[in-house]
């Protein structure tokens, strides 16, 4: 049951309804530069300001001229393309690793958990231009500085954590005795994890996947130290955009960043509700 008791003081009701207004103010201070963003994106002039038709809601202030730039501009389809061919790459690769690392984490027999847990997701802790730095100098060294490869790598490094974290987090309502009924019934361990273990787990593989997907689709600081101009993403053309020149088709672009993001999450939180409702964790 929510809300207040009827019982509740006069403090106590203070604190219920102070505290949504604090969370309010927040939510709104993260969400009022997208909310400035989305409308500028249809600005007809090249401003980065509300134009007066904008302001009065004339037709005539708005179009869709930043979103044919960006459809029909070869340098952010270049951009576009780049970043299609690297992310669902790099979302593989740390789908793949992630998964397999987690569940060799959940087994109670593997020494140092603790340590190689911090190790694995000390991507998403340690800051950003460190780890770029560090991922330049190695792939230097290695001949991998410049390369698509490169660039995969750097960003499956970058997603692993996310998906170890979210299959670590399903697997603790996993119930180990189907793992073991499936053995005992003459299933190898490769039948067991795709035919029982894999079913129960996959909500969060998926979940996994898409922080991957999101993370490297939107990172720039890695890619701007690993990578060359033939592997320049979406997030590096929007940055040359702002240093070098300013055009108003990056609010289009980032509009549909934006989008994007929001189906992928809205995926996401369908995925964990769902994942709940197969551990029976919440009513079906």
């Amino acid at each position: 049951m929510s809300g207040l008791p009827p019982y509740a003081s006069t403090g106590q009701r203070a604190w219920y309804y102070g505290f949504r207004v604090i969370c309010g103010l927040i939510f709104f201070f993260l969400m009022a530069p997208i909310l400035v963003i989305i409308p500028l994106s249809f600005n007809a002039q090249d401003f980065f300001t509300f134009t007066p038709e904008m302001l009065r809601l004339d037709p005539a202030g708005y179009s869709l001229q930043h979103y044919e730039d960006f459809f029909t501009n070869p340098d952010w389809q270049q951009a576009l393309s780049n970043s299609v061919r690297i992310a669902p790459a790099a979302t593989v690769l740390s789908v793949v690793l992630g998964t397999l690392a987690a569940i060799g984490l959940s087994q109670s027999h593997v020494p140092f958990k603790g340590a190689i847990m911090a190790i694995l997701i000390s991507p998403m802790i340690v800051p950003l231009i460190i780890s770029a730095a560090g991922m330049y100098f190695f792939y230097s060294r290695v001949g991998l500085q410049g390369t698509y490869l490169g660039v995969v790598l750097a960003h499956a490094a970058l997603g692993i954590p996310f998906v170890i974290i979210t299959v670590t987090a399903t697997l603790v309502g996993f119930d180990r005795s189907l793992t073991r009924a499936s053995a005992s019934l003459g299933a190898n361990p490769v039948t067991t994890f795709f035919k029982v273990q894999m079913p129960l787990i996959l909500p969060g593989v998926i979940s996994g996947g898409l922080f991957a997907f999101i993370t490297s689709f939107d990172e720039v600081v890695v890619v701007l130290f690993v990578g060359s101009a033939g592997q320049k993403t979406l997030p590096w053309q929007m940055f040359t955009g702002l240093r070098d020149q300013i055009s108003p088709t990056i609010l289009a672009v980032a509009t549909i960043l934006v989008v994007i993001s929001v189906a992928l999450l809205t995926v996401v939180e369908l995925l964990r509700r769902r994942s709940e409702r197969l551990r029976g964790m919440s009513p079906g």
